[in-house]
């Protein structure tokens, strides 16, 4: 077959490679096209319930306040990390069209990466929102305006963009002169960094910094915002007044937990699980993407009661 052919081909010895191979998810190869029936699933879910979203903030004045102008943030990052990769994943399992150009790569890996670190950050955001809708109520109107939420984005944007900039520069300078066949659904950082035949040291101890500084860091953060937050619903006086703190912090919790979840596990399994086969971290990886963006739209809709009149308002025509 032709792409037998052009999967042979990398292995030559270029040091500048045009193009890379993207294997899919190796091993389960045969089931490419069943596979791709739940990702279509579940992108379709994350793009309707996102635009759907967006829209509802956005024609409600109601909501045009911080906590839901982060929210539209987080609508927009879910869709531009699962457009940037499960088309392409998609064209694989459906084409098989596995090639995609060097600087297509590193722009995919630089979206995946800087959109990836700036939802984390958007969710530390999110958790001073709520630390000082609670902790601090009577100055919430005066700490959280429009301006400085639009501050805390840019600030959030910079923050996710600038550490990760380096890599495709990082990448471009290695030699490439191994397989240009690279296994996995789309270009992630370090599958690429095992390509060179080069000393890669400088590149995985970037990788680690950013991933500790950052990611991790957001979310010691986000932990310390929540030890505070319970401390001071504790103090209330009634189960009402608690009851009625808590359920304001359910919708961010449950997106703390739907987008955490599968990371903690694809890092678990990275260094716990030697004997687990290389397709159940791919399908980790991959569902890092599609999980979150389709749940979050789904868990703000149903815990936050603005949103949920307002989407019911679009669809059913009448207020609830």
């Amino acid at each position: 077959m032709l792409l037998q052919g052009n999967l042979s081909a990398p292995n030559g010895t270029s040091s500048d490679p045009a193009m890379f191979f993207l294997m899919g998810i190796p091993g389960l190869e045969a089931l490419h096209l069943w596979i791709s029936i739940p990702f279509c699933l579940m992108f379709t879910m994350a793009l309707l319930g996102n635009c759907t979203l967006l829209y509802a903030i956005k024609t409600e004045p109601s909501l045009h306040k911080p906590m839901f102008s982060f929210l539209s943030m987080l609508a927009v990052i879910d869709l531009v990390l699962s457009s940037t990769t499960v088309l392409k994943i998609l064209s694989i399992f459906w084409f098989n069209s596995r090639e995609i150009s060097f600087n297509a790569c590193l722009v995919q890996m630089f979206f995946l990466h800087s959109f990836s670190t700036l939802e984390s950050t958007l969710l530390l955001a999110m958790a001073f929102n709520r630390y000082v809708a609670i902790c601090k109520p009577l100055k919430y109107v005066t700490i959280l305006t429009n301006s400085v939420t639009g501050k805390m984005g840019l600030a959030a944007l910079a923050r996710a963009v600038l550490p990760v900039i380096p890599l495709p520069f990082l990448l471009r300078r290695l030699p490439y002169c191994r397989s240009h066949v690279i296994s996995h659904c789309y270009c992630e950082h370090m599958a690429v960094v095992k390509l060179a035949c080069a000393d890669t040291r400088f590149n995985n101890i970037y990788g680690i910094i950013v991933t500790v500084f950052i990611v991790r860091l957001d979310l010691m953060f986000i932990s310390l915002s929540y030890v505070k937050i319970l401390r001071a619903v504790l103090s209330l006086a009634s189960k009402e007044e608690q009851l009625k703190a808590f359920s304001t912090c359910g919708s961010h919790l449950c997106a703390i937990f739907v987008i955490y979840t599968p990371v903690v596990l694809s890092s678990t399994i990275h260094r716990f699980g030697c004997h687990v086969t290389p397709h159940v971290h791919i399908l980790l990886a991959n569902f890092y993407l599609l999980f979150p963006p389709m749940m979050n739209p789904i868990v703000y809709s149903v815990k936050t009661k603005q949103i949920h009149d307002r989407v019911l308002l679009l669809f059913l025509g009448k207020s609830f």
